[in-house]
């Protein structure tokens, strides 16, 4: 059991949820201390059919008894309209009938996990985007447009990325180099040619997230081309903060969560020298999983109520 840091816990059960591109990670708190901590597919509409996010959601609340839950909390990506919070509310409602739900964009998780009001959260995960709050409640967002309208620094855009690289050596006539060479074998193909019709198939995009480890790996062995794709995205990823800050005319701190960014070390380091460069010292890499952010949202719930 974990005990989460924070004064004004709470006896009743709280359900916390940080649905990703690729798993969904629930805890149960009670008392301020979490008694299960489980793992299910993704839920999030965005990647998976209603049908399957359903299915996660019923095995993951099941799991964590949220019927008899007072509360539970919930992040996703692509939380940006009513419609959207009332249509993950709609799934969630069923496993937990009469429960109050609550419903926050993922990065925002990213910075309840980091203990803070106020400041930029930045998501690298399966996708990407930031979001940033201050202390007079003035909120500002940038990226988290999904695959295919950006996502840049994430995942997918990086595994994307690594299939446009082998692609433009094969248009030069060049050998295959290390990348190349890596992501054929990971897709079980002979010929960089052959990426096209399995990039246009029906691979859903945690598949092409996941060819992201062949991009940090090779760029830790030295590969020039991996190493230039880490730092783009490293890159892209400070930019989103950077545009959020300048929106709310703030500083930090800037916090850097997800899959990525949480497990990344060459990715830390380009997102952080960036922000440095640009004036914004106050960068945190987040130390723990962005659910247990829940439990700091729980206790501002608190503190506001009357």
């Amino acid at each position: 059991m974990t005990t989460l840091p924070g004064g004004n816990t709470t006896s009743e059960t709280i359900i916390g949820l940080d649905i990703g591109g690729t798993k969904t990670h629930g805890i149960k708190i009670v008392g301020g201390t979490v008694v299960e901590d489980r793992l299910a597919g993704s839920s999030n509409t965005q990647n998976v059919s209603i049908a399957t996010a359903a299915l996660n959601l019923s095995l993951l609340l099941g799991g964590l008894d949220a019927a008899n839950a007072a509360h539970i909390y919930a992040g996703a990506g692509g939380m940006d309209t009513d419609n959207d919070k009332a249509e993950l509310r709609r799934l969630i409602s069923p496993q937990a009938p009469g429960t109050n739900i609550t419903i926050v964009h993922d990065t925002r998780l990213i910075l309840a996990a980091a203990g803070a009001d106020t400041g930029i959260a930045v998501i690298a995960g399966t996708g990407s985007a930031a979001w940033g709050v201050t202390g007079d409640g003035r909120e500002a967002r940038a990226g988290g447009w999904g695959y295919l309208l950006g996502d840049e620094g994430s995942g997918y855009w990086l595994g994307r990325e690594a299939v446009r690289h082998s692609l433009h050596r094969t248009n030069l006539g060049l050998p295959d180099d290390e990348l190349t060479a890596g992501l054929l074998d990971s897709c079980g193909l002979g010929s960089a040619e052959e990426l096209i019709r399995l990039f246009h198939g029906n691979k859903d995009r945690t598949y092409w997230a996941d060819k992201s480890r062949l991009v940090f790996d090779c760029a830790r062995r030295g590969n020039p081309a991996s190493r230039k794709l880490v730092d783009q995205a490293g890159r892209s990823l400070a930019e989103q903060a950077l545009q959020v800050a300048a929106r709310l005319r703030m500083q930090g701190p800037v916090v850097l969560g997800g899959g990525l960014g949480l497990n990344q070390p060459a990715l830390q380091e380009s997102f952080t020298n960036y922000l440095t460069n640009h004036g914004i010292t106050d960068v945190q890499v987040l130390g723990t999983a962005p659910v247990f952010g829940v439990m700091h949202l729980a206790e501002e719930a608190v503190l506001a109520a009357p």
